[in-house]
């Protein structure tokens, strides 16, 4: 059997697992895609995917970073969410992986709302923060698919041409 094959499986592997690793927030999802192109490219001995197409692809990753981070504040401080409403998102996410799947999308946004809440004694107010901290998830969410999708697309081309 042939070595490669093994690396590609491999790779092949960490791409799917990076992109379950998208809606699934205790996975790492696009530094998992990343290390598995960068897997695939090594296996191939770095013919068809050279150091540019990695080094964008790389930057890629980086901004997702970024992205995580940013979608969730944006969406929450548009609207003015307190500390404890943050940190409500951050327990309600965690909380939310052991009711899957759904917990993954109702955890923050009744940790968001739990938080507001015990911060402000306002309902209306806190509804409100849940809701605007969910958007922002779902914003990041379609970001990070869009950079996954941007990135296999660049691997691709670098591949094939």
């Amino acid at each position: 059997m042939d070595p490669s094959f093994i690396f590609y499986l491999i790779a092949a592997l960490l791409v799917l697992v990076g992109i379950a690793g998208i809606v699934l927030p205790a996975l790492p999802g696009i530094p998992l895609v990343f290390a598995g192109l960068l897997v695939a490219a090594w296996a191939d001995g770095f013919v068809h995917v050279g150091w540019v197409p990695l080094t964008v692809l790389g930057l890629l990753t980086l901004t997702s970073f970024a992205v995580d981070v940013l979608a969730t504040v944006v969406g929450a401080r548009r609207v003015g969410a307190s500390r404890k409403a943050l940190w409500g998102t951050f327990v309600g996410s965690i909380v939310g992986l052991l009711f899957m799947p759904i917990g993954l999308f109702v955890g923050p946004l009744v940790g968001a709302l739990l938080g507001e809440y015990w911060h402000t004694r306002e309902l209306g107010r806190s509804t409100k923060v849940g809701l605007a901290t969910w958007l922002g998830i779902l914003l990041g969410l379609a970001l990070k698919l869009a950079l996954v999708i941007a990135m296999l697309g660049i691997f691709a081309f670098a591949w094939f041409f």
